[in-house]
């Protein structure tokens, strides 16, 4: 009788995985992954840590990529008056030679003192050899995973978690106005949030954002869906008529209306609630609210035939059509009046 072969399990690190919101120090810390405002938030952190447990921590800057042999022994070797040291390495990804051997030669014996912070964006394989030993547990290290945020739900978790940390209330229709302003740039969200935080005493309203940011909202992708699929035809076309006019491209712009019609499809015609439709459709409570809101009005059909001219938009935008902006708006004409383009 035939066997089927098993696959086996992924290996896991054999070291701690630390939050990049509330990391802790330890001789290695392996900050990887693509999303530099996380990993420099993981990075400050451990420096706040370590500077709050000694205000005479040396805090060393170096490049991988540009390492001169003996650096690393250097900055981590005690001083004459034993301070605790702290090392960023930055460019892990694009190391040297000479960084690399070092590296792995300080794993083997790392100095006490010392807190040795490496991080790889996770663009190349370089310095896999390293990133595999410190995850093996050579030199006591800890990892901080900062993976990609892309999806619409992980910016509004990591826009919530900004005002969570600051002890901070903020209504959650201000919170989602917030991250659809800033659908495109983490970095340029992160920094909305903070510069709330810090101007805006109280709670943080969905007028306070308007006011704030009022010229990103009214431009983004999300608007322009909203209005159309709220069935507002000229709000709509003024909406895609501003995001164009600011260089908005048009191919997110129908990314951001086919991900709202596919989601209204997925939760069509479902009677669970919503935490339990959200729980097993892999999305969150309000997203489920907001789309069984989006569906007043919609039937099978006029959703499916959106659905097909978004398919069609996608197509016409990414270069079957010489015309993007005529796509686009044909795309908001047909979610807007539910009707066929021209019928």
């Amino acid at each position: 009788m035939a066997t089927t072969a098993r696959r086996a399990p992924a290996k896991r690190p054999a070291i701690p995985q630390l939050s990049w919101r509330s990391p802790q120090p330890a001789p290695l810390v392996l900050v990887s992954g693509p999303e530099d405002v996380c990993a420099e938030r993981a990075t400050a952190a451990i420096r706040d840590y370590l500077k709050a447990e000694d205000p005479s921590l040396e805090v060393t800057d170096v490049r991988a990529d540009d390492y001169a042999a003996g650096t690393l022994l250097s900055v981590t070797s005690p001083s004459l008056f034993g301070e605790p040291r702290l090392v960023r390495v930055t460019g892990v990804e694009k190391c040297s030679d000479a960084f690399l051997n070092e590296a792995l030669a300080y794993l083997e014996a790392p100095q006490e003192g010392a807190t040795v912070v490496l991080r790889h964006t996770g663009a190349s394989v370089r310095g896999k050899k390293l990133l595999d030993a410190v995850r093996a547990g050579t030199g006591g290290g800890v990892e901080v995973p900062c993976p990609a945020v892309k999806r619409d739900s992980d910016r509004f978790d990591f826009a919530a978690g900004e005002f969570s940390t600051a002890k901070r209330r903020i209504a959650p229709v201000a919170l989602r106005t917030l991250v659809s302003a800033f659908a495109d740039d983490l970095t340029e969200l992160a920094a909305a949030c903070q510069q709330l935080i810090a101007d805006v005493p109280g709670d943080i309203t969905e007028q306070i954002v308007e006011r704030y940011y009022g010229g990103r909202v009214e431009t983004s992708a999300f608007t322009v869906a909203d209005t159309a699929i709220a069935g507002r035809y000229g709000d709509a076309l003024v909406a895609l008529r501003h995001a164009l006019a600011s260089g908005a491209d048009p191919v997110p712009l129908v990314a951001a209306i086919a991900s709202k019609l596919r989601t209204m499809a997925r939760v069509a015609g479902q009677r669970e609630p919503a935490a339990a439709l959200a729980a097993r459709l892999g999305m969150k409570d309000w997203q489920v609210d907001r789309a069984r809101r989006d569906l007043s009005g919609w039937s099978d059909a006029t959703l499916g035939m959106a659905i097909q001219a978004a398919a069609r938009a996608d197509a016409d935008v990414k270069g079957a059509s010489r015309d993007p902006v005529f796509a686009l708006e044909r795309l908001v004409t047909v979610i807007a009046t539910k009707a066929p383009f021209g019928g």
